[in-house]
């Protein structure tokens, strides 16, 4: 979430001239879509704050408020989406235990279950960096994470609201294909080194730093290893999204940077910038914290979904859509 607008624009550039190796900006080519987005839900619905989006099929989108953390679980109507029966108003998120108010930037569904990642508690003070998991097939109207993994002691101290922004998980078939490096032992990754961490990794983007690292979490919950850090391609980053059908790593900075989204591939091991977008010319520069890709299965005319969340809600809306080339 970001509260205020921390830099104005001299500032800005002069950060991006400043970042450290691996952050230089790739030239900006148009969006590879189409210009033109559609707004995607009906007026008031959300108010302030959506910050994380992801597809779990052509249908179904799961959406988190940053404050108060909530939950959202929703559904398509034609090109609208709006809450599930049940997720109405969302459901309140907690950490394990039912205390606290999870500051939830990110989500994603996995074969693991649906997991938010959260930058502060907002009843308390300072940075908390915790990934929660949530049993979303509970009928109670707030969820306790059923498992959390606290990273805070294992990344760079940043602000309280430069924190985790983005979530997004990569399946180990796709990793080790691809022969990504483990940071860790230096030699390609290898799944068995990480017992119960499941069948992938978690990348989880911190704003503050612009980087990107790559977890593996024991399922049964607590234990995680880093096994790799990268660059985003941006001095701050925002969201993250895996393109399983392309096999793109997606980074997106809001207004910070004017819209703008990057694509990462994996080449020789490692994750690298591969392109560098601008936002649709049609699209306002709105604050947006939030963006999914549809499935590839979802693919009409050459063209699939993709849905941005405004933190800002500008004009009453919180969800526009656009396009992306398939494949």
């Amino acid at each position: 979430m970001r509260i205020f607008r921390r830099f104005t624009a001299p500032v800005i550039l002069l950060s991006a001239l400043l970042a450290a190796p691996g952050t230089a900006q790739a030239a900006t080519a148009k969006w590879p879509g189409d210009p033109a987005v559609a707004v995607a839900d009906a007026a008031g619905v959300f108010g302030d704050n959506l910050s994380g989006l992801s597809f779990a099929g052509a249908d179904v989108l799961w959406a988190v408020k940053n404050g108060p953390g909530t939950l959202y679980r929703l559904v398509r109507t034609g090109t609208t989406w709006g809450p599930d029966a049940g997720w109405s108003s969302g459901k309140a998120l907690h950490y394990r235990g039912g205390s606290g108010d999870p500051d939830a930037e990110g989500v994603v569904a996995t074969p693991d279950g649906v997991f938010a990642a959260t930058e502060r508690d907002n009843d308390g003070d300072g940075s908390l960096l915790k990934v929660l998991r949530f049993d979303t097939a509970s009928t109670a109207k707030s969820l306790n994470a059923v498992a959390e993994w606290d990273l805070t002691g294992d990344l760079p101290a940043v602000d309280d609201n430069g924190g985790f922004e983005g979530i997004t998980w990569i399946p180990d078939a796709f990793l080790t294909a691809g022969g990504f490096r483990d940071d860790r032992t230096k030699a390609p990754y290898a799944p068995g080194n990480y017992a119960g961490h499941g069948t992938g990794l978690y990348f989880v983007g911190l704003e503050d730093t612009g980087k990107i690292y790559a977890y593996a979490l024991d399922q049964s919950g607590g234990g995680f290893s880093k096994v790799a850090t990268l660059s985003s391609g941006f001095p701050n980053v925002m969201e993250l999204e895996f393109e399983p059908d392309t096999g793109r790593l997606w980074s997106v900075c809001d207004d910070t940077c004017a819209g703008k989204t990057a694509t990462l591939k994996l080449v020789d091991g490692k994750f690298t910038v591969s392109a560098t977008y601008a936002r649709p010319s049609k699209m306002p520069d709105y604050n947006n914290e939030g963006f999914a890709i549809a499935p590839g299965s979802t693919c009409s005319s050459g063209r699939k979904a993709v849905v941005w969340a405004d933190d800002g809600n500008d004009g009453g809306h919180a969800l526009r859509t656009g396009t992306l080339p398939c494949g």
